[in-house]
């Protein structure tokens, strides 16, 4: 029988205690944000930190006040003249390199995210900025020395005729032939950025790598440099089973209690006390949210458009974190918030879409946007995308933060 998500938790798990983390107060929060109020718990909920996320593993992580934002002098202001964040498409793969494209297939008919409905869903996100997606011919992939299926390097060629070299290696976990390597797609990145940009996010459907230490990443900024890059492909919904990512209990039902336990549980049995801070009102934000994304057919045996909604649902919401790395946001410790950092792709499902209190007044400050706009920008293109379990579920979170027309 599938999980209703009955009782929703508002606060970190029982395995915090295990940890080293300990949330901020909520009168640091207040600070943070600079708020002289905060919002309900059941709109803003406490990050999970259940075993092996981030928090869990990094505890002692440095939290960025709103004050701390504004005084860092390495962030990038956005200014009358560079307010526009370009989006750049997939490469398209030169013949002589054709067989780089079986290096992202997947064996299943999914469609693939679509970059305009990600710029789309940027242009509201980051309402009061403007956002192009460039030509599909900006990036061409190309060879650079060598005929071999399997080569060290290919090539990225840019319009303008320069050709930036990108290693290449056989993955580690053997899920996809071969990765890209992160740190020259983002140089690759920089050489293209427009004089105009704010930022500039480049999307590929190959699996990245960043170290040689690494089994592969899913996104990276380089936030001073105005550049960020995404990949597509473990995001892909039929590497979920391999790869542990929950679909019933991704969010919002990522807070369901009895879930939040049989997490905690897998790791180690822990000492029974009694519950704290669970929820059973049916009343709220989040509670709105999980009642959308219950509503809609399980994703347990999903449709192909149910899953193709999904992958979008997942690049959109990493496209979201990265390019705020490029306002100078930090990851976030105070909130389940899409600024949190991600130790695992379990994790990831499991974070929200949206901007905790303090990150939000820190996006508002930079965009001139107000919350309102906002979040209406936003529930219009979840609207648009009606049927998706993340953009019906965000869409309903919104929903019940605006007022009535």
């Amino acid at each position: 029988m599938e999980c209703t998500h009955k009782i929703l938790s508002f606060e970190c798990s029982p395995f915090v205690d295990q940890t080293e983390y300990s949330r901020p107060s909520e009168k640091t929060r207040k600070a943070a944000a600079s708020l002289d109020v905060l919002p309900p718990a059941s709109t803003f909920c406490a990050p999970l930190v259940l075993p092996g996320d981030d928090l869990a593993e990094d505890p002692d992580y440095p939290a960025q006040s709103l004050q701390e934002w504004l005084d860092d002098e390495d962030r990038n202001a956005v200014e009358p003249g560079r307010r526009t964040l370009y989006v750049v498409p997939p490469p398209t793969v030169d013949k002589g390199v054709a067989f780089a494209e079986a290096w992202s297939h997947v064996h299943a008919d999914i469609v693939p995210p679509n970059v305009e409905d990600v710029g789309e869903y940027l242009r509201a996100f980051y309402h009061g900025m403007a956002v192009e997606v460039l030509p599909a011919s900006t990036l061409r992939l190309t060879a650079w020395d060598s005929k071999s299926k399997a080569p060290r390097f290919v090539g990225l060629r840019t319009k303008a005729g320069e050709c930036v070299r990108i290693r290449t290696r056989a993955a580690k976990d053997g899920v996809f032939a071969r990765q890209l390597n992160l740190d020259d797609l983002l140089d690759t990145a920089i050489s293209i950025l427009p004089d105009d940009a704010f930022a500039l996010l480049l999307l590929v459907p190959w699996d990245i790598y960043e170290s040689p230490e690494d089994d592969f990443a899913c996104g990276r900024a380089y936030g001073g440099s105005r550049v960020a890059v995404i990949s597509t492909a473990r995001y892909h919904p039929a590497l979920d089973k391999r790869q542990n990512v929950p679909r019933t209990h991704a969010w919002p039902a990522s807070h369901c209690a009895s879930y939040i336990e049989r997490c905690c549980a897998e790791d180690q049995p822990l000492k029974k006390k009694k519950k704290k801070n669970v929820n059973s009102s049916a009343s709220g934000p989040l509670h709105a949210a999980v009642a959308a994304h219950s509503t809609l057919p399980s994703l347990e045996h999903p449709t192909k458009e149910a899953l193709a909604a999904l992958w979008l649902g997942r690049a959109c919401r990493t496209a979201s974190h990265e390019l705020g790395h490029c306002l100078g946001i930090d990851h976030c410790v105070y909130y389940a918030c899409v600024m949190q950092g991600t130790a695992s792709l379990k994790e990831d499902a499991r974070q929200p879409p949206f901007l905790c209190p303090v990150d939000l007044v820190k996006l508002l400050q930079a965009t001139g946007a107000s919350r309102e706009q906002t979040y209406r920008a936003l529930l219009a293109f979840c609207e648009k995308h009606k049927g998706g379990h993340l953009f019906d579920a965000f869409g309903a979170w919104l929903r019940a933060q605006l007022p009535l027309d």
